[in-house]
């Protein structure tokens, strides 16, 4: 090695006139390495972060407010302002059917086949002619049960709530549901709660669940359906989902459609006592998405038989008539919530039509139509004009968010 005039080894460094090595580092005139990072004026590393001064108004309070008249992020927290909201604004809705407060309900066994249905509704708006988002919730799920002929033992309803939704709009949506629970003798028993950010959920969402009780002997599914039976259709088709689409895009028909959501248990249950044999009603189904199209296609094709269905029978308002031919849409496709379309034995179809007749939410019911050999798996509509014409189920939907 040689010695530099300062007396430090050069071998494997190069001392700079000032006496310092600058083989692997470049000193700044304040003589801290710069090798990497670069100092600012002001003496602070600059290399990897800049320095922002702290903005008070981003903060967040991560303990919301009591006295609050919007759904904040704490009432899905399961503390006290879930226990506040629960006790405050759901029980005095729905009531103690459930009896006290837990995790599940436990519920009396009745006999017989138990029945189970889930739902969920994310309809837009919350609000239309007619009801409303919570006791549309309530007679879907009780409908779903009537379909297998099951009456209705107990609900349960969850909730998904978007951060800033209004208390008190949530408080008409639960005390409706309560009213309507209350309307057809059943009770929402248990149910749960979630809060999620502001955008997440369009204000809210509804699930629920139903446990029904299907009678000894009553064997009621789509594909029990058989060749000869009656089509009937227990009223009016399509006021649901134009109820809807009038508010939703703010369309004004010259008259209000209001929504047909109603409970069809009592309706069935006229039915299925019409004769001595409940099973001479051999397949139901509620018409909602897809209307009265899908809801004798699923039957047919479940039971393998054909549909023909006459239109010039098939009850459609004049309103409702005016609204699918101005937005273009069939109303043999637009959803109902209160409506229930029949597979019935023809010998009997005269004593069922009546018993339906004779309950309020059946004093429409009219036979359109008969399930045949031909074409299985097919609905075919004979027009007015003498010709028939194939229908199928949309692709999608011609409504979304309906129900």
């Amino acid at each position: 090695m040689s010695e530099t005039p300062e007396g430090r080894s050069g071998a494997t460094r190069e001392s700079t006139p000032e006496g310092r090595s600058g083989a692997t580092r470049e000193s700044t005139p304040e003589g801290r390495s710069g090798a990497t990072r670069e100092s600012t004026p002001e003496g602070r590393s600059g290399a990897t972060r800049e320095s922002i001064p702290p903005d008070p108004t981003n903060w967040v309070c991560p303990l919301p407010l009591r006295e609050t008249t919007r759904i904040v992020m704490g009432h899905g927290g399961g503390g006290i302002l879930s226990e506040e909201l629960i006790e405050n604004l759901f029980l005095p809705a729905f009531g103690t059917a459930g009896g006290v407060s837990r995790d599940s309900a436990v519920l009396p066994n009745p006999g017989g086949r138990i029945a189970l249905t889930t739902d969920s509704y994310v309809v837009n708006p919350l609000f239309f002619p007619g009801g409303n988002i919570g006791d549309l919730a309530v007679n879907g799920t009780i409908n779903d049960l009537a379909c297998s002929g099951a009456q209705p033992l107990a609900l349960t309803a969850g909730f998904i709530l978007e951060e800033g939704l209004e208390v008190e709009l949530l408080g008409a949506i639960a005390q409706s549901m309560g009213r309507a629970a209350a309307d057809a003798g059943v009770g929402i028993v248990t149910g749960d709660t979630k809060v999620v950010g502001k955008g997440g959920a369009d204000g809210l969402f509804v699930t629920t669940a139903g446990v029904g009780v299907v009678p000894d002997g009553v064997r009621i599914g789509p594909e029990q359906a058989r060749p000869g039976d009656h089509v009937i259709v227990s009223g009016n088709v399509g006021e649901h989902g134009v109820a809807i689409m009038s508010v939703r895009e703010g369309i004004d028909f010259g008259t209000t459609v209001t929504t047909d959501s109603a409970p069809l248990h009592r309706l069935v249950a006229a039915m299925l006592a019409a004769v001595g044999d409940p099973n001479v009603v051999h397949a139901l189904r509620d018409p909602t998405r897809g209307g009265l199209v899908a809801a004798t296609v699923e039957i047919a094709r479940a039971a393998g038989v054909g549909v023909e269905l006459d239109e010039r029978a098939i009850p459609v308002p004049e309103t409702v008539a005016s609204a699918c031919g101005f937005l273009g849409l069939d109303p043999l496709q637009v959803a109902n919530e209160g409506k229930m379309v029949a597979f019935v034995d023809p010998a009997h179809s005269q004593a069922v039509l009546e018993a339906m007749r004779s309950r309020p939410e059946g004093a429409g019911a009219v036979v359109i139509g008969r399930a045949v050999d031909a074409h299985p798996g097919m609905v075919v509509v004979r027009t007015a004009f003498g010709t028939t014409r194939v229908v199928e189920r949309e692709l999608g939907e011609q409504l979304p968010r309906i129900c």
